[in-house]
């Protein structure tokens, strides 16, 4: 029991949500901008200390017949790094149309691109998380 924080892993930027396992509710948070490992680990530090996780979600991007890509390596890497820095356990979660979920949100209440994408990497993250909430805690660890 406790709080959750689900990342949407990308090479430009990283979306970030909470969530709370007592009400299995998840919300978008942040989006941690930059391609420098440093920087973007020295925010989810700080993120940590502010939230106390106790678990670490990330979203593991595969084709839609369920293959592997480029990015499910990078990813599981990814989600390895947040385990060995952080020392919390990392589960692993399906996002196949998450981001295309929140975009389809986000198309509702705005029709502006440049308004939609400042929100679109925390709105996946947040289907990510809400995602390993709906399932119960039966999801593998990284």
């Amino acid at each position: 029991m406790g709080t959750l924080l689900g990342f949407d892993f990308g090479t430009a930027r990283i979306g970030v949500a909470t969530g709370e396992t007592e009400t299995r509710m998840a919300q978008a948070l942040s989006v941690i901008h930059g391609e420098a490992n440093d920087h973007r680990f020295a925010e989810i530090e700080k993120l940590i200390k502010e939230w106390r996780p106790v678990k670490l979600i990330v979203g593991l991007p595969t084709s839609m017949d369920g293959e592997a890509t480029d990015m499910t390596a990078r990813c599981t890497r990814f989600a390895n790094q947040l385990k060995g820095r952080f020392g919390l356990p990392v589960a692993l979660v399906d996002e196949r149309l998450s981001s295309a979920e929140a975009e389809e949100l986000l198309r509702e209440v705005t029709h502006r691109w440049r308004e939609r994408k400042q929100h679109l990497d925390a709105l996946a993250a947040q289907r990510i998380l809400q995602s390993f909430l709906d399932m119960g805690d039966n999801n593998d660890s990284a």
